[in-house]
């Protein structure tokens, strides 16, 4: 079986101090540390449990700068067999449905029975691009993807749903996939996969490689463009009671009283 994995090289930006940079179009990742998105590194994990169950490849793609080479060796020290970087200056500001063409016009020429992609992108939000890569390859998808279960070319998933439901459902491959996080739980970097990893070739193809036109990328290829970015301002900040229960009871029905709820 020939799997696809679609990552991202995203910022870490839970503990960090977020600073919008000098376009006011982006944050200033100066100082930032990078790694592969949470819901990706579940989708790789996934993908080499597929392959060491039933056998064949796994190739992790991703967009994005040289520097996304160190989440692409991650990938191979984790169980990748191919790695592909899609790199070029015109890929700046795709959004996620010029996003899901780059991908579509590089997976269409390679064999593949299965595409994983996360759920969520840790940066943007995005959520798009596993369905529209769905659609554009012309192939069946599912999102959120709690569980896999495969069985002569069909998948059963359970799909996360709001309010604590899951649905199940039957997809026939080939198809896309978005997983959810806690389908697995990712494996650690063995120090000889991390050797293992830096022997092996990452692919680089540019906008050139793909058959697609500036048009068709960036800002121009794009349906969201960001005009302007900003971090929201605090305007209430929680108040801490300290004191015996019956003091900060007290304070509370206090409160309620003044702002006319009881």
């Amino acid at each position: 079986m020939d799997i696809i994995v679609c990552v991202k090289h995203v910022p870490e930006t839970a503990e960090a101090e977020i600073k919008i940079d000098a376009t006011g179009k982006a944050i200033e990742k100066t100082g930032l540390v990078f790694d592969i998105n949470e819901w990706d590194d579940y989708a790789l994990e996934e993908a080499v449990r597929i392959k060491e169950k039933f056998g064949g490849t796994v190739t992790a793609i991703t967009v994005g700068p040289e520097d996304a080479d160190s989440t692409l060796r991650k990938c191979l020290a984790r169980g990748a067999d191919k790695a592909i970087r899609l790199t070029d200056t015109r890929f700046e500001d795709s959004d996620g449905y010029a996003i899901a063409k780059i991908l579509q016009s590089t997976i269409k020429s390679l064999p593949f029975d299965l595409i994983l992609t996360g759920a969520l992108a840790g940066d943007d939000g995005y959520t798009m691009v596993g369905p529209i890569l769905a659609e554009l390859l012309g192939i069946s998808h599912a999102t959120m993807v709690k569980k896999i279960e495969l069985d002569d070319g069909v998948a059963k998933v359970n799909r996360e749903l709001e309010g604590g439901l899951e649905e199940m459902v039957e997809v026939k491959m080939p198809m896309v996939l978005t997983v959810q996080t806690g389908i697995n739980e990712p494996r650690y970097v063995s120090i000889m996969g991390i050797r293992k990893a830096m022997q092996k070739e990452i692919k680089v193809l540019g906008l050139a490689d793909i058959g697609l036109s500036e048009n068709d990328v960036g800002e121009a290829g794009s349906w969201i463009k960001i005009e302007k970015m900003f971090v929201p301002s605090v305007e209430k900040q929680a108040e801490f009671l300290k004191g015996t229960p019956e003091e900060v009871s007290a304070k509370i029905a206090e409160i309620l009283r003044a702002r006319g709820l009881i």
